[in-house]
Order: C-alpha cells, then sequence, then structure tokens
C-alpha cells in the first residue's frame, strides 16, 4: 500500500486550484509584508511550499503573478460593492456610496496594505493601470443610470484622494466627518 504524504510533493493529491490559491495569498503577503519588490518567483514558491517550476505553471513569470493578485483584488472589491449595492435600499448613487465606504474602510494595515502596494506599483505598470481602467469602466458603464452625474463623480474622486492620502501616509483629520459628508451627499440628486 502506498503512503500519501502531504510533505512529499511527489505523493501528495494535487490540487491545483488550492496550490492558486496558496500562490496567490503568499504573493500577497510578502507585498504587505515586505512590499512588492520582495515578491520574487522564489520567495512566493518557498512560502506556498511548492516549487520554483509548481509556481511556473500556474504563472508564467512574476509579472502574470502580479496581475492575478491585483485581478484577485478587484474580485475581492466587486463582491464587497455588490453586496453593499444590494443592501442599499436608494439605487441613486448606490455605486458611489458603496464606493466611499469601501475606500473609507480599506484598513492601510490589512488587505488595504496590499492596495497600497499594488496601487504604487499601478502608477508605474502599464498593465495594471489598463486592467483598473477597464474595470472602473465598467463599473462607471453599469451605473450609467443610478450613478452618472458631475456630482457623483466628484465624490468619487474625492474618495480616490483619501485613497491617495492614505498611500501617502497623510493622517486626514475629520476622517469620518469626511466620510458622512461624502455618503450624504450621494443621495442628493441634481
Amino acid at each position: 500500500m502506498r503512503r500519501t504524504d502531504m510533505a512529499n510533493p511527489y505523493h501528495r493529491q494535487k490540487q491545483p486550484e488550492a496550490v492558486r490559491r496558496a500562490l496567490l495569498e503568499q504573493a500577497a503577503r510578502l507585498a504587505v509584508e515586505r512590499g512588492v519588490a520582495a515578491v520574487t518567483v522564489q520567495a512566493v514558491a518557498d512560502a506556498a511550499g511548492v516549487t520554483k517550476g509548481g509556481l511556473m505553471h500556474h504563472f508564467p513569470s512574476k509579472q502574470a503573478l502580479i496581475e492575478a493578485v491585483f485581478q484577485d483584488l478587484l474580485d475581492d472589491l466587486k463582491n464587497s460593492l455588490y453586496e453593499s449595492m444590494r443592501a442599499d435600499p436608494t439605487p441613486h448613487g448606490s455605486f458611489t456610496r458603496a464606493y466611499v465606504i469601501e475606500i473609507f474602510d480599506m484598513d492601510p494595515g490589512a488587505r488595504g496594505g496590499l492596495w497600497s502596494a499594488l496601487s504604487v506599483l499601478m502608477l508605474s505598470d502599464p498593465k495594471l493601470r489598463v486592467m483598473w481602467a477597464k474595470w472602473i469602466g465598467l463599473w462607471l458603464k453599469a451605473g450609467r443610470k443610478t450613478d452618472d452625474g458631475l456630482d457623483l463623480a466628484i465624490i468619487r474622486l474625492a474618495a480616490d484622494g483619501v485613497w491617495l492620502s492614505d498611500l501617502s501616509g497623510v493622517p486626514l483629520s475629520s476622517r469620518a466627518q469626511l466620510r458622512d459628508q461624502l455618503i450624504k451627499a450621494t443621495y442628493l440628486e441634481s
């Protein structure tokens, strides 16, 4: 009878989705703890307990891995936005309210820390900028009936300013009041 040993990759059962998830989580953890520069193919493979070849099977390059982590964050954000919007009884401004809430609720030390790391990278990485532009463009297109208009665009841009402030470590006085004021403004129809 053959012994199955999880510590021995040659005898363990293949679980490609679990391996892929572990690689994404370890890449994200390294980016938060040590910065995006620490996200190397070898470091992520070691942290996930797979070979470098195992990582390359899922992600053919560091760039592909970073893009997958970024897409994973976009998917998480999408799910959070959908939850907020579904719970919102007022259609007008529902996306903008959900967006403001997400930005203000990001914890720079936790998952928001990963957003911070990837946001800096996004500024210099054209592929990540395109991913973000397509993602936000789809949301804005889908929200034309509920979130179109200059007033709501200004509110979203103000939220982006808060994100940039958090990213650069600039403390905001009256943060809670600013959040409440922006959310209140989303209910006003122009």
